[in-house]
């Protein structure tokens, strides 16, 4: 099992580290100065007092033999007692001791064997060990007029030397764990901090999110577009870029000024007022949007606007096709204007007293509508198709265009029922290009045949209008494409959707005149509804 640190963990450990290795380099660094700073203040004052000594006429006539040696005694005691050293010893020429804080040892040989340069007239500093144990040493020459007679040694021990060290690292220490304190307490404050502004999330879950927001932008259909409390814009996705490049801005939106983006943007007001705006129409250099506009909040303070929006025409079209609104409309109309031309004509008749050819016209109306709803009803057993289709045989009535269904056609109630809705789709949309395609051609003439085999329906929709070129065919099923101008060109798109849902095939045949349209579709039986 592998133990990953948190993003507080990773904080406190990054800054304890820096604070730790910087600390204790400054400790060996310091360490290192203030230890040779004070061996070498230490040697300074020894050798002061050394020259002190040496320059005393008490032990230069006590060396050249004008005074009693006892002086000389005396003196270096009192020195050794005031500037607290561990020894004060006057030696002559030969090394002979004049002076020693063990008077039983004078009249003897110095010992530490680094007296002779002092004997040659050098002034130094020893390390040696002495009749009272290691010392840091301090030599210089004694004169009279002019003339060597001997030199001095004052010492103090090394303990010391070492205790003052000990005691200046102590200190440094003592601040190094101060320091370390105060660290971790400011990697702990700060990691808390961060933490409370990523809203305690870590940074894998933060990567994750990012991933997931621009996944998510990119995959909705509508525009959306934020901008910052300077009204820049911070965010928008590929929608929202491919609807303003279509009302003719250009370049990157993100970092640009919204107001010069957008001139008649409302975001601005939104962040002012703080209030949403939903479900707005605007107007983009004539491209119309329906557009909703939300100020973002954080910790109660605007920090910005987000506005979501899609082209108004898309959503007119999109309520279109779900609906099919403009196809019952259609429907309705021509039923409608149908119907008012048959009342007009039995209203002339009954004006004119032509009761005979009145009952006529009635009797044979009722027996066409009669024949055609149960014509059409027994070859086609599904009720909504055969409304479908019977609207369509009244608006050819009224376009002026003659349409006939096959003697042949069948289609069963289960095959109908299995794919109600393709089926009103494929057949709505093959016969409304049919009619509109044979009312511009001089023979007006559509045909709709309906058959079934064992594993397949078969539609074949024909008109008598001019065809298709070879361009327009290659481009026939692309959303949006259309010969017929703006707005049009999303019904053989649904067409092809619907057949390729249903794993069919759909296929387009020159006939003279016109257009044939195959549609072959498996045929969904009872039994394969079960499976």
């Amino acid at each position: 099992m592998t133990y990953t640190l948190n993003l507080q963990g990773k904080i406190i450990l990054l800054v304890c580290s820096v604070v730790l290795l910087a600390l204790l380099t400054t400790n060996w660094l310091i360490s290192t100065h203030v230890a040779n700073g004070i061996t070498n203040q230490m040697g300074r004052s020894v050798m002061d007092i050394a020259r002190i000594v040496a320059h005393s006429e008490v032990v230069a006539e006590g060396l050249a033999g004008l005074r009693d040696e006892k002086d000389m005694q005396g003196y270096s005691k009192v020195m050794r007692s005031l500037t607290n050293t561990a020894i004060v010893v006057v030696f002559d020429m030969q090394g002979i001791r004049k002076s020693h804080p063990d008077e039983s040892l004078l009249g003897y040989h110095v010992v530490g064997g680094d007296e002779q340069p002092a004997l040659q007239g050098k002034e130094y500093l020893s390390y040696a060990s002495g009749t009272v144990g290691p010392q840091l040493r301090a030599f210089t020459p004694v004169y009279h007029n002019g003339q060597q007679v001997g030199a001095v040694v004052v010492g103090i021990h090394l303990g010391d030397v070492e205790q003052a060290v000990r005691e200046s690292r102590n200190r440094i220490f003592f601040a190094i764990l101060l320091g370390m304190a105060i660290g971790i307490t400011g990697a702990v404050l700060l990691a808390r901090s961060i933490k409370k502004t990523l809203f305690g999330l870590e940074p894998a879950g933060i990567a994750k999110l990012l991933e997931e927001r621009n996944a998510m932008l990119q995959s909705v259909r509508e525009g959306i577009l934020a901008v910052d409390l300077t009204g820049k814009i911070t965010l928008a996705n590929d929608a929202a870029i491919a609807i303003l490049h279509s009302a003719g801005t250009s370049g990157n939106p993100i970092g640009q000024e919204i107001e010069g983006y957008i001139p008649n943007t409302g975001l601005r007001r939104v962040m002012a007022q703080g209030i949403p705006e939903l479900n707005q129409e605007q107007d983009l250099n004539g491209v119309r949007i329906i557009t909703n506009r939300v100020p973002i909040h954080v910790n109660g303070t605007i920090v910005g606007a987000i506005a979501t929006f899609r082209d108004k025409t898309e959503i007119n079209k999109l309520a279109e096709e779900l609906t099919g609104v403009r196809g019952y409309v259609d429907a309705l109309r021509s039923q409608t204007h149908e119907f008012m031309n048959k009342l007009h004509v039995i209203l002339g008749l009954v004006r004119l007293e032509c009761y005979d050819q009145l009952a006529a016209y009635i009797k044979r109306i009722a027996n066409d509508q009669e024949a055609e709803v149960a014509f059409v009803g027994k070859r086609i057993r599904e009720p909504a198709v055969a409304g479908l289709v019977l609207s369509k045989l009244s608006r050819s009535r009224e376009m002026g265009v003659s349409m006939a269904i096959e003697e042949e056609t069948l289609m069963t109630a289960e095959t109908a029922s299995a794919a109600n809705y393709e089926l009103i789709t494929i057949l709505g949309n093959l016969l409304d290009n049919a009619l509109e395609a044979a009312e511009s051609s001089d023979e007006k003439k559509v045909t709709l045949s309906i058959s079934e085999t064992d594993n397949h329906c078969i539609i074949r929709v024909a008109d008598s209008g001019p065809g298709l070129m070879q361009d327009v065919r290659e481009r026939i099923f692309e959303r949006g494409f259309s010969t017929k101008g703006e707005n049009r060109g999303f019904g053989l798109h649904l067409v092809e959707s619907c057949v390729k849902k249903m794993q069919g095939t759909i296929e387009f045949k020159n006939s003279s005149p016109g257009t044939e349209v195959v549609v072959t579709i498996p045929r969904y039986r009872e039994e394969n509804r079960n499976d």
